[in-house]
C-alpha cells in the first residue's frame, strides 16, 4: 500500500496509529518517516517529519506519554505523568507550560489531545476496508490521504460565508469522513475501531481582580516565552502593536538575541514605526530591522500564484505575502523561531458582549460601560436595547443565521452584542451554495452549544478559534524554511491568566488593554506601554485591490470553485472589477479567494507525482528578496 502522495510537500505533519495489527499495516504501507515512536507492544504509536527536538517521550509499565509542540517537558517529567494515571495526564496538559499536543498509549488505549483553542488541532477518521481502523494526526489533509476521502463540496460552500463559518463549524475539515476533534477535548482511540470524545479543558471562572490578574498574566507570559526562547542563541520577533511589543520586551529580557521587525504601512497614519522606535531606544541590545513600505507587500499581492500547501482555506491568503515577507527576513537572518503577538486582541481587547452578564450582575457598572460603549462606537440605542434584550440561546442565533444567509450585511454601526457577527453568503454564490451552507448550519442546531454560557466569552473564545487558524496556516506557510511561527498568547496557561480576571476589569471602554498595560510594568518601557493606538492595513487593502486586480481576475478564469457550482464566475468577475471599500465591501472576496486558491493547489498536488511535489521555499509570484531589511 502506498498513500502518501502528498506527504513530501509537507514539511512538517504527525499522524497517531492504534496499537493494533491495521494501525503497523498502515505504518508499513507509509514506509520510513523521520519520527517515528512505538507503543509498548511494538507496534507503530506515532509518524511523521517533526524534528526530533520538539518531542519528548516518557514511559512507565505500558503506558507511554509523548509531547511534541513547543514545552520544556524533559522524558523524566513525561515517564512521571506516565506513571500517575489519567488525573496526572490531564493535568500535564494544563500546567505544563507551551503549546503542544499531548500524546499517550496505555494497554490499548490512545488518547490525543491538543490545544485550548485552534492552534494545535486533532483530525481523525477511518482507513475503510479489511483493515478497517481510527488513526489521528496535526493535519487533516494527512488523514484525507490516508483515508482516501473525497471532497465534501458541501463543506466548501461553508467556508465561502463572508465573516467566516460559525461555531461549531469554524475550520472544519473539507473532505468525507474527516473529523475535527473540538478545541479543549481529547480523543480516545478504543480497541475494536471506537472513538470517544471528552472535554479536558473548561472556562475559568471570572473572579480575579486586575490587580492581581496583571501579575498572574506577566508570568505566564514570561513563561510561555521561556519555553520557546530557552536553548536557542537568536529569536525573531514582531515589534508592531502593543500585544506584540510585550513579547518582544519579555524576550529581550532573556539571554538570547533578539532581532525585532517592524513593517512600515503605506498608509501615513500608520505609526508602528514611531512606537517600536521608541521602544526600541530603552531596550540595550536588541536588533531592530524595518521593513519600509516600499518593500512591503500590498494585499492581494501574488494571490494567483500561491503554492503553499495547507491542509483547510485560510483568509490570510489575501495577506500571504504581506505577512510572510517579515517571516522570510527573519528566516534569513538565521532565526528558528519567530514570536507574534496574534491572539492579544481576542484575549486582551476583549468585546463588549460581557454587557448582557454585566448589568445583571454590577448593575450599576454595567449602565456606565453601556453609555461609555454606546458613546465610544456612535450605536444607535435602539439596536443596543434590541440586543441586550436577546435572551435566547446561542442554537437560536445559530438558526437565525441559517434563515439570513442571504440577507443584507449588519450596518458598519451595529452593536457588538449578540453571540457573534452573522455571518452571510456573498453575492456570488449560487443557489446549491447557499442551500449547501443552510442544511449544514441547521444539522448542527439539535446540538450546538455555545463555547461558553454567556455571550462576552463566547465571543471572544469563537475569535480566538478564528483567529488561531491564521496562526496554524501561517505556521505551516513557514514550516519550509526551518522557522517556528509561534503565537504564546494562544498557550493555555496564558489564556487562563487573562480570562480569569473580573470582566468589566479587562475590558472597559475607558482604557485601551489595562491588563496587559498593567502586567507590562517593568517590562514594556514606560514611554510605550500605555500606547492607546492600533494600526489597520485598510489603505493596503484598497491600494492593494487596484494595482493587483489581474491576479484576482485571473482567479475568476476557470474558477474551481464556478466547477463545483458553488459561484457565478461573471459575477464574481464583476466584483473584481469594481472599486471596493475595505471595511465594507472587499472584505467578502477574502473566503472566495482563499477556497479558490486552496482547490487549485490541491489539483496541483493530485497531478503531480510525489518526487515532483516540493512546497516552495519562497512562493512564486513574491519578488521581493528576503535580503535583511534596513536597521535602525
Amino acid at each position: 500500500m502506498s498513500r502518501s502522495t502528498s506527504f513530501p510537500a509537507l514539511s512538517a505533519w504527525f499522524a497517531v496509529l492504534p496499537d493494533t495489527e491495521e494501525g503497523a499495516h498502515l505504518a508499513a504501507g507509509l514506509g520510513s518517516t523521520p519520527l517515528n515512536l512505538s507503543h509498548a507492544s511494538g507496534r507503530p504509536w506515532v509518524v511523521g517529519s517533526r524534528a526530533p527536538e520538539g518531542i519528548a517521550v516518557g514511559s512507565h509499565g505500558d503506558t507511554r506519554v509523548a509531547v511534541i509542540g513547543e514545552h520544556r517537558v524533559t522524558p523524566e517529567q513525561a515517564a512521571r505523568a506516565a506513571a500517575g494515571g489519567p488525573a496526572a495526564w490531564g493535568e500535564a496538559g494544563r500546567m505544563w507550560p507551551g503549546s503542544f499536543h499531548l500524546l499517550v498509549s496505555e494497554a490499548g488505549r490512545v488518547r490525543v489531545q491538543g490545544s485550548a483553542v485552534g492552534l494545535r488541532r486533532v483530525f481523525y477518521g477511518t482507513v475503510p476496508g479489511p483493515g478497517r481502523c481510527v488513526l489521528a494526526a496535526d493535519r487533516a489533509d494527512v488523514i484525507a490521504e490516508l483515508t482516501g476521502a473525497g471532497l465534501d463540496e458541501r463543506r466548501v460552500a461553508v467556508e465561502l460565508l463572508t465573516s467566516g463559518a460559525p461555531h461549531p463549524l469554524t475550520g472544519a475539515p473539507l473532505w468525507h469522513g474527516v473529523h475535527a476533534l473540538p478545541s479543549g477535548h481529547r480523543l480516545t482511540l478504543e480497541p475494536g475501531s471506537r472513538t470517544a470524545v471528552s472535554r479536558w479543558w473548561h472556562v475559568p471562572s471570572s473572579e480575579v481582580p486586575l490587580s492581581e490578574g496583571a501579575e498572574g498574566l506577566r508570568t505566564e507570559l514570561r513563561a510561555a516565552v521561556e519555553v520557546r526562547t530557552h536553548g536557542r542563541s537568536l529569536v525573531t520577533t514582531d515589534l508592531g502593536g502593543l500585544d506584540s511589543t510585550a513579547v518582544c520586551c519579555t524576550a529581550a529580557r532573556g539571554p538570547a538575541t533578539v532581532a525585532a521587525y517592524t513593517a512600515a504601512l503605506h498608509d501615513q497614519a500608520g505609526d508602528d514605526v514611531y512606537w517600536a522606535e521608541r521602544t526600541v531606544q530603552e531596550l540595550p541590545g536588541v536588533e531592530h530591522h524595518i521593513v519600509p513600505a516600499a518593500d512591503v507587500a500590498m494585499t492581494f499581492e501574488g494571490v494567483d500564484s500561491l503554492q503553499d500547501v495547507l491542509d483547510t482555506p485560510s483568509i490570510i491568503t489575501v495577506d500571504r505575502n504581506r505577512r510572510m515577507g517579515i517571516i522570510e527576513r527573519a528566516a534569513a537572518r538565521g532565526s528558528g523561531l519567530h514570536l507574534c503577538g496574534l491572539g492579544g486582541d481576542e484575549l486582551l481587547a476583549g468585546t463588549p458582549a460581557h454587557l448582557h452578564s454585566l448589568l445583571r450582575t454590577h448593575p450599576r457598572t454595567g449602565l456606565r460601560a453601556l453609555r461609555g460603549y454606546t458613546a465610544k462606537y456612535r450605536w444607535p440605542y435602539s439596536a443596543v436595547l434590541r440586543q441586550l434584550g436577546d435572551r435566547r440561546p446561542y442554537r437560536a442565533w445559530l438558526a437565525r443565521v441559517a434563515d439570513d444567509l442571504t440577507a443584507p450585511a449588519p450596518a458598519a454601526d451595529e452593536p457588538l452584542l449578540d453571540w457573534a457577527a452573522p455571518p452571510r453568503m456573498p453575492p456570488w454564490a449560487t443557489g446549491d451554495a447557499r442551500a449547501a451552507a443552510r442544511e449544514l448550519l441547521r444539522a448542527e442546531l439539535p446540538t450546538a452549544q455555545p463555547l461558553a454560557p454567556g455571550h462576552g466569552t463566547h465571543r471572544e473564545l469563537a475569535a480566538m478559534e478564528g483567529i488561531s487558524q491564521w496562526a496554524r496556516h501561517i505556521g505551516q506557510m513557514a514550516a519550509p524554511l526551518g522557522l517556528t511561527f509561534s503565537a504564546p498568547y494562544y498557550d493555555v496557561r496564558v489564556i487562563e491568566a487573562a480570562l480569569a480576571v473580573r470582566p468589566h476589569e479587562r475590558i472597559t471602554p475607558w482604557r485601551y488593554k489595562p491588563l496587559i498595560v498593567e502586567a507590562m510594568r517593568g517590562v514594556v518601557p514606560e514611554s510605550s506601554r500605555t500606547r492607546g493606538t492600533k494600526a489597520n492595513a485598510t489603505y493596503e487593502e484598497e491600494a492593494g485591490l487596484r494595482a493587483h486586480r489581474a491576479g484576482l481576475l485571473a482567479l475568476c478564469e476557470d474558477s474551481r470553485l464556478a466547477r463545483l457550482g458553488l459561484v457565478d464566475e461573471g459575477e464574481l468577475r464583476r466584483w473584481c472589477l469594481r472599486a471596493l471599500s475595505a471595511e465594507s465591501e472587499s472584505y467578502q472576496l477574502h473566503p472566495t479567494l482563499a477556497c479558490e486558491v486552496w482547490l487549485r493547489t490541491r489539483e496541483r498536488l493530485a497531478s503531480q507525482p510525489p518526487e515532483a511535489v516540493r512546497q516552495p521555499e519562497q512562493t512564486a509570484g513574491h519578488s521581493r528578496p528576503a535580503a535583511t531589511p534596513t536597521e535602525r
